[in-house]
C-alpha cells in the first residue's frame, strides 16, 4: 500500500483525513465530464472544511490511499471495479488501474489508520436475495473496520428493509445526519426510520470511541439525506426504478453489474436530473464526513 506524502504527513500530525472510493468518481460511477465535477466538488468541500482527502485506488498493483494528480486523471479513467475481496488478486496479478468500491475503500481507509470515509450510496441487499443471496460485501466491510461511513443512505435499487435488518445483524449502528429517516439516495425518505439521530459532528465521534472503547471492531453509517433542493420527486424515481430493474432481470445481472444499468434508466427517466442530484449528495457526504473527521481529530487531541 502506497501512502500519499500528503496523507502520511496528515496522519503523523493527527491532522483530520477524509478517505474516498474512486467508483463513484470514474466512468462507472458517472459520465464524463460529470465524473470530474463531482470529484472537483468534493475535494473543495474537504480542504475547505480543514482535512486532506485521500483517495483510494489500485495502480500498477499496488493500492494508493491519497492521489497525486497523475493518479486521479488515471482513476477517473478507469473500468476495473475492485472490491474488497478482489485486492489480493489485484495486487498479485499487477492491475494497472482499478476503482475502489465502498468495500474496498473502507478496508483501505482502516488499513491506514483513516477513520473517516464519504461515498454517494452504499450497496446493501439486492431485491430478490432470498433467492439470488445478492448481497454486497460492502455491509461486511462497515461491520468488519472502524470507520465511519458516511453516505445518502444504500442505493436505491435494493431491499431497503432487508438491508437494514442486515445490518442490525451484523451490529452495525445506522445513525441519522439530522434525520429520523433512512434515505434512499435520490429521496430523503425511504419510509424507514433509523433507531439514533445525531445533529452535531462531536456526537459521531464520541460514539465512535464509546463503541471502540467497549470493544466493538466495527463502523458506523452515518446517513446523511440529499440535500432538499436537489431531491427527485419519488414517483419518477419508482418509474425509473422499475424499468431499470425490468432490464437486468431480462439480462441476467447480478452485483455490480446491476448498478450502471439502473442509474442509466434512472438518468433518461428523469431528463439527466439524477446526475446534478448525484453531483449534490456526494459533495453534502464530503462536507459531513469532513464536520466527522475534523470532530474526531479534535477529540483525540484531547484525549
Amino acid at each position: 500500500m502506497k501512502i500519499s506524502d500528503e496523507v502520511d504527513e496528515a496522519r503523523r500530525q493527527g491532522r483530520p483525513i477524509v478517505a474516498l472510493e474512486s467508483t463513484i468518481f470514474s466512468s462507472l460511477g458517472l459520465p464524463a465530464p460529470a465524473n470530474r465535477e463531482c470529484f472537483d466538488r468534493c475535494m473543495t468541500a474537504i480542504r475547505e472544511g480543514g482535512a486532506v482527502p485521500a483517495l483510494t485506488g489500485v495502480l500498477s498493483g499496488t493500492a494508493i490511499v491519497g492521489a497525486t494528480d497523475g493518479d486521479v486523471d488515471r482513476l477517473l479513467g478507469g473500468s476495473v471495479k475492485i472490491a474488497a475481496r478482489g485486492l489480493a488478486a489485484a495486487f498479485v496479478d499487477r492491475l494497472d488501474v482499478g476503482v475502489t468500491t465502498v468495500s474496498a475503500a473502507v478496508t483501505l481507509a482502516a488499513a491506514a489508520g483513516i477513520e473517516v470515509f464519504a461515498t454517494g450510496g452504499i450497496g446493501g441487499v439486492h431485491r430478490g436475495a432470498e433467492h439470488s443471496g445478492d448481497v454486497s460485501h460492502d455491509l461486511v466491510a462497515l461491520a468488519r473496520h472502524p470507520v465511519v461511513t458516511v453516505s445518502a443512505g444504500a442505493k436505491a435499487f435494493l431491499d431497503l428493509g432487508r438491508t437494514l435488518e442486515f445490518l442490525e445483524t451484523l451490529g452495525v449502528p445506522v445513525v441519522g445526519w439530522r434525520t429520523d429517516s433512512f434515505p434512499a439516495f435520490y429521496t430523503r425518505d425511504s419510509g424507514y426510520p433509523v433507531s439514533t439521530s445525531v445533529d452535531d459532528a462531536r456526537e459521531v465521534a464520541a460514539m465512535m470511541r464509546a463503541a471502540t472503547a467497549i470493544g466493538h471492531g466495527g463502523g458506523i453509517l452515518l446517513v446523511n439525506p440529499i440535500p432538499e433542493a436537489d431531491e427527485l420527486d419519488p414517483q419518477r424515481v419508482d418509474e425509473a426504478l422499475a424499468a431499470g430493474l425490468s432490464e437486468v432481470a431480462r439480462r441476467g445481472l447480478r452485483g455490480p453489474d446491476v448498478t450502471p444499468v439502473v442509474l442509466g434508466a434512472i438518468a433518461v427517466a428523469t431528463d439527466g436530473d439524477s446526475i446534478p442530484a448525484n453531483l449534490a449528495l456526494a459533495r453534502s457526504n464530503a462536507a459531513v464526513a469532513t464536520e466527522v473527521a475534523v470532530a474526531m481529530a479534535g477529540d483525540g487531541a484531547d484525549g
